[in-house]
Parts: C-alpha cells; structure tokens; sequence
C-alpha cells in the first residue's frame, strides 16, 4: 500500500516539476519576444531593412585646378559606370546582346557577368556619356547607369609632370594631383534600394540618396602661357641641338611662387600609360614597361640631381661675401689653371685671363679665382654655409619626390674636394634647388620655399583655405645680396653671359658647362640661370640642356633660350603688374 502510495506521490511531484519548467521555458520565450519586439524593433528593423536595401556608390566631382590667370588645368568629364543586377534582369539575352553591342565588349564577357549571382555586378566603367544614354534609353530590367566622373587635361602634354594625374579610381598618382589629394578628391555619396526577398527593386519603397560633396578647387601659381612658351622653347631647343631633356624652371623669387616647370620630353596627361616614341607595350614584360612609364613620369626638376658647374659659383660667390674672405676688389691672376696638391685644375680658358679682380673673374667665370675663393673660406666654414643656405636639406616643395643633394662628408672633403666643389663639381643637387638657393642669394637674404598651391576654394565658394609656406631669413645679409646682384648684372652686361641679356631690361645670371660622369664621356650639360630686374629680382629662370650635339657651352646655347624667354614673358608680365625693370 505504501509503495503506491510512494510511487503516485513520485509521479505527482515529477508532473508538476515538468509542468513547472515547461511554465518557466515558455515565461522565458514569452519575455524573450517582449525584448526582441519592443526593447530590440529598432534594431532587428534596421536590420532586415538592410538585408533588402542595396547600396551603390555615387563618386564625387573632384576639384578642379585652376592656373593664376582663372584657366582650367584639371577638370572633370562625364562619364557612366554601367552594372547589371541579376535577380532583376527579366531577358538575359536582350541585356547581353545591347551591353555588348554598345560597349564594344565581347558576348562572352558580358554574358558571365549578366549570369552572375551577386548584388550588383560592374560592366564597364568610364563609359562616355553619350552611350550610358543610349543604354538608359533601352529602359533594360536589371540594368544601372550612373554617372560617374573621369579627369580630364584640357592642355594635353603641358604641365604634366607637374600637375600630375590620377588612376581608375579618380585617385591622384602623382605630381600635385597627390600631394592636394585630401583636398581634391571631395567626398562620395550614395543610392540606396529596397528589394523584395528575390532581391527585385520595390518602386513603392522609392530611392535614398546621400549626395556627393564636390572636392575643392586647387588655384595654383603656374601661368599657363608663360608654361606654353617655356614649353616651346624647350622643345625647339632639344630638336635643333640633338639634347636627351631640356628643363625650364621660372619662378618668383621673392615668394617662391613656380610660374613654370618644363621637363621635355612629357607626356599625355589623357592618356598617361601611353608610351613615348610609338613604343608597343606588348612588346615588354610588365616590370619593363613599368620601368619605362616611371621613366616618363619622372620629373628632372625635382627628381634628378647633376653637378651644376659654374652657376654653383652664385653660392661660392655669397659664401665667400659673407664670409671676409673675398671683396671685390681684391685681385687674382690666372695663367689659365691653378695647381691644388699635385692636380693640375684647368681655367677653360687656356691661355688664362691674366691679372683681373673678383668682379671681373666672376664675369669670365674663372675657375682658378673661384678655387682660391673656396681655399680661403676653408672646409669646415664652407660647409656651414652650405647649411646656412639650405643645400643640405631639401627645399620642401609640393611634390612628391623631391631628391636631395648629394654632398661629400665634412671630413671627406680634402684640398682637391674642396677646389672641385667650388665651381661647382664632384656633388649633385637638383635643379629646383640651385634656383631656390640663388633666389634667396639675390632677395635680400630670404630662404623661400618654392610651391605651387595658393589656395583652395570649396565648390560652392563658401570655403576657401589659403597655404603659407615656411621662409627664413638671415642666409646672407642684404648688403652681400646686393653685392651678389650688381656682380651678376655684370655678367651678363660684359661678361660670360652676355647671350641673356634683354635689351630694355636689367638682367643679372650667370652660365655653366659641366661634364657628366664618367669625365671623358662626351656627354655635357650647359645652364643658365637668370633674374630681372637685377636690382630687384621679380622672376628668375634656369634653363638645362642635357647631352646637346656640337656647341655645349651654357654662355652659347642655354643662355639664349632664358633671353628669349625673358623677351617673351617680361611685357606680358609687365601688364600683370609686375616689376619688370625696364632701363
């Protein structure tokens, strides 16, 4: 009796322990679902919302750059990126035959992407306009075009290793189209679509749209005409002389402000994996072609060092000023060389200038003067007027990179090192950098940073944002830079640089003609360097002809280019409000 009694007790307690987890389970569950639909609906809403909402991409307008006349040098062509959505597509035939037929793209390329699963499948990018119309016009199921947005290069070639261009992505590749790309490239926007569970479009559901913001417009210093005419100069001049690369620099050497930089040959800023000279592509491996793309990219007036020869002389010139250890009156006597320890160093003149003063031996460009100047300022404070100038620094240009220059060790440079270094051979400097340290030499003593950017404006024209750039003064006194001026005012009056001198102005300069390593290579590069007006430097221009054919001499073939230039360029300028100097 008791035992059934036990054993109904047991079954009772185990009905109600089962009936009292089963309460429990579904309290929980019943609670469970309260969090979810109440404390959680925003959440879980948001979340089914954007298992059905597609996203796509709408690229924003990129800034523009703008020259200092107002003209356009980078601007923005319409274009469309065409995409197809496979749940949405109704007659994959009819898509593939008009995608293929409009986009000149095979059946077979366009077919597996029409065929593939996915949310939303790209066909083609940068499609002109007028054919991303057309393929809108068709009104196919499944079918998106939007616009989009392709750099374009109004002037070609001009400017192009300056400016820079940018890759498939709208993003900037090199020149300035990098260095400003924060400002640039603006900010991208978006579309967004409801879709039913088979991913088709809900028409009722309609479209958001977060707009793009437009990048800002980039206002540079570079005047495209003075560009267009150093341009042509460069090019005449690497044709009638046979040279590899002409460079033209021109530049404001009171604020640093570049109104042009050449580096010919350039390249299609259109079209900037184009290879040069009619060069086949196919024909190289992809490392090769590489090599050669980089090659035509490279800037020379940033990216290149060389030994700069005579027109080095300006900074041995001022060091030597600055220093005591020269004035010009004091006088030299050249028998055509100079022995250094038991090296013969040559004059260029052979048979010597003879008896003449510093100002006279900086208009012959006289190298044994030079070496005694260099001998008499010593090593250790020669070098710390490298430093004062900032030749042992990069000048900090807006361009992505700028070399540095290649200088012996302090106590490398022996009597011989000494001697070479101070008409300007056995170390490399960039070209950018011999005409920012002789603009500050000839400005009253200012180290300027040369730049291009002078603003960016919002493309509203709500915001704008103006760039100052670092200058430091103190790199020689004024009265040495005065001195550094009248010197080389003469030396293109009567001296070596007679070839540059503009009738009606005042201009100051100075020549180089400098052999290229290994010596007795036959390879030269003659350079002229020059700045109007003499007394107050407004613009100054360097011009480099490498490896020309017959005359080498910078006094005979660079020099011209710069009075040619100059004769061009100072009435234009004139009207722009510059200080031109006319005598």
């Amino acid at each position: 009796m008791d035992d059934k009694m036990n054993h109904r007790t047991y079954h009772r307690s185990k009905t109600v322990a089962v009936f009292f987890l089963c309460a429990l389970a579904l309290f929980g569950l019943a609670g469970r679902l309260v969090y979810l639909m109440v404390f959680q609906s925003e959440y879980y809403t948001l979340k089914a919302r954007e298992l059905h909402e597609r996203e796509r991409s709408i690229k924003a307008a990129r800034g523009r750059i703008i020259d200092a006349n107002g003209k356009i040098l980078a601007d923005n062509k319409t274009v469309c990126t065409v995409s197809v959505i496979h749940s949405q597509i109704k007659d994959a035939d009819r898509v593939t035959a008009i995608l293929s037929k409009e986009l000149g793209l095979s059946e077979e390329y366009v077919r597996k992407r029409v065929e593939k699963y996915s949310s939303i499948e790209k066909i083609k990018s940068n499609v002109d306009k007028e054919t991303g119309d057309a393929i809108r016009s068709y009104a196919l199921d499944g079918v998106k075009v939007d616009e989009d947005y392709k750099r374009y290069y109004p002037y070609g070639e001009l400017a192009s290793k300056a400016l820079g261009f940018t890759g498939g992505d709208n993003q900037g590749i090199i020149g300035l189209e990098v260095i400003y790309e924060e400002y640039l490239r603006g900010e991208a926007g978006t579309i967004l679509t409801v879709t039913d569970a088979k991913g088709v479009e809900q028409d009722e559901e309609g479209e958001e749209r977060v707009e793009p913001v437009s990048g800002r417009d980039l206002y540079v210093s570079l005047d495209i005409n003075i560009q267009s005419y150093a341009t042509q100069l460069a090019k005449q001049t690497m044709e009638t002389k046979e040279a590899d690369r002409v460079s033209i620099l021109v530049m404001n050497p009171q604020n640093g402000e570049i109104l042009a930089m050449v580096d010919v040959p350039e390249f299609d800023l259109n079209n900037p994996y184009t290879l040069q000279n009619g060069m086949d592509a196919l024909a190289f491996s992809e490392k090769k072609r590489q090599d050669l793309l980089n090659a035509m990219w490279r800037n020379g007036c940033i990216n290149d060092t060389y030994e700069p020869g005579s027109t080095f002389k300006i900074v041995t010139a001022a060091a030597g000023l600055e220093s005591g250890a020269v004035k010009t009156t004091d006088t030299f006597n050249c028998p055509g060389f100079i022995m250094v320890e038991d090296r013969r160093i040559r004059c260029h003149k052979a048979g010597g200038h003879g008896a003449e003063d510093f100002v006279q031996g900086t208009m012959n460009s006289c190298n044994p003067v030079f070496i005694t100047v260099g001998m008499r300022i010593g090593v250790e404070r020669y070098y710390s007027y490298f430093r004062q100038f900032g030749l042992l620094e990069k000048t900090g240009i807006d361009l992505p990179g700028e070399a540095g220059t290649i200088m012996h060790k302090m106590e490398n440079i022996g009597p011989v090192e000494l001697a070479t270094i101070s008409f300007g051979q056995s170390f490399q400097i960039t070209p950018i950098q011999l005409a920012t340290t002789a603009a500050s030499i000839v400005n009253g003593g200012r180290r300027i940073t040369p730049h291009f950017a002078v603003r960016a404006v919002s493309a509203d024209g709500t915001g704008s944002r103006s760039f100052t750039y670092p200058e430091r003064k103190g790199v020689v006194s004024a009265q040495t830079s005065e001195t550094m001026r009248y010197i080389l005012e003469q030396v293109v009056a009567e001296g070596s640089g007679k070839n540059g001198a503009v009738e009606g102005y005042r201009v100051g300069g100075k020549t180089a003609t400098s052999q290229t390593l290994p010596r007795g290579s036959g390879k030269y590069i003659a350079s002229f360097l020059g700045f109007a007006p003499a007394d107050d430097p407004q613009i100054l221009a360097l011009a480099i002809i490498h490896n020309p054919k017959g005359t080498y001499y910078g006094g005979q073939i660079a020099a011209p280019v710069v009075r040619q230039l100059f004769e061009n360029i100072l009435p234009y300028l004139e009207k722009k409000g510059y200080n031109s100097g006319r005598g």
